[in-house]
């Protein structure tokens, strides 16, 4: 069963009765395609209408939504001969992040990213898409491979941020992130991230540091949630749609301030409601991405890469 959001309430009660009208047409002889029609045209016109003018805390919602596509649709949908390899080498398997070699449009690449789940069983086996350090180490090990192959490297980040559990603190949570981080700035081999959900603080950061930043159009990126922003600051968390404004997390509000590159459009009412078009959509994106850095050198990606980051530092951007 479909889920709405709260802003989507009015199109669920429209979407109800085109259901049942089907239903009574399925079960006789009456006709009723002239009324479905009408009251589809009147749901596009209610989505477009809404998706158009979501506000910041919206965006949240819709990048949160239990049925948007996650890095296991895309990496099915897009990729072929993903071999997905598993563990760091140095404490153990992380499933929150996924990775491994596959095939983008036949051309091969290292595929990274966060997976959250799609039911409760794989949310607790992906523990919700938030890392531990092992997860982060595995991915590093994934990228040095990568570029010790020549494969240039693609991540699909969506998490709400890294595991913040003892044990993860114990294991060097912030150490591995800044490993992360480090290599992302240090591979001579093209890489090219997406957020495709929620980018949560330096757990996203993690996979994001890349030539191209792509953000799907209602994907949101920021460096703490809404909810611990308002905690922080105002100690009270029913103020996190007034932290989310403040934070200036949605793709249009980062491509004004050039930390991302390109905004992929999504389908008519989110990811949700059109996953292959929303898949299609980013794997253009993604191949065009990377025929755009095929040509260069390691060392000029690296260098351009590496100024990238410092100039939005200068800026005073991150």
């Amino acid at each position: 069963m479909r889920q709405f959001l709260d802003f989507e309430k009015p199109i669920a009660k429209l979407e109800g009765k085109i259901e049942e009208l089907r239903h009574f047409s399925a079960g006789g002889d009456l006709n009723i395609a002239e009324e479905v029609d009408r009251l589809q045209s009147r749901v596009d016109r209610m989505l477009r209408q809404s998706y158009g003018r979501l506000g910041a805390w919206q965006k949240v919602q819709v990048a949160r939504h239990p049925d948007r596509p996650h890095f296991l649709d895309y990496a099915q949908a897009l990729f072929t001969e993903f071999t997905p390899l598993a563990g760091d080498r140095s404490f153990a398997e992380d499933r929150a992040i996924i990775g491994g070699p596959a095939r983008l449009g036949g051309h091969s690449v290292m595929l990274i990213g966060h997976e959250k789940g799609a039911d409760t069983t794989s949310r607790i086996a992906h523990n919700f898409g938030m890392a531990r350090p092992e997860g982060y180490r595995k991915a590093r090990r994934l990228m040095l491979l990568a570029a010790r192959f020549g494969l240039p490297i693609v991540t699909l980040v969506d998490t709400a941020g890294a595991y913040p559990g003892v044990g993860a603190e114990e294991r060097g949570a912030a150490e591995a992130i800044a490993r992360s981080i480090t290599t992302c700035l240090d591979v001579r081999v093209p890489l090219v991230a997406a957020v495709i959900g929620e980018g949560g603080s330096g757990g996203a950061i993690a996979l994001a540091v890349a030539d191209r930043v792509l953000m799907l159009e209602h994907a949101v990126y920021s460096v703490i949630s809404p909810e611990g922003c308002a905690a922080i600051l105002w100690r009270e968390g029913e103020r996190a749609p007034d932290a989310a404004e403040a934070l200036k997390l949605t793709a249009q509000d980062l491509d004004s301030l050039g930390v991302i590159d390109t905004i992929v459009e999504e389908p008519l009412g989110g990811a949700h409601r059109g996953r292959e078009d929303a898949a299609r959509r980013l794997g253009e994106a993604l191949a065009d991405a990377l025929a755009e850095l095929r040509g260069k050198d390691g060392d000029t990606l690296r260098r351009e890469r590496r100024e990238r980051f410092l100039a939005m530092g200068r800026q005073g951007l991150v």
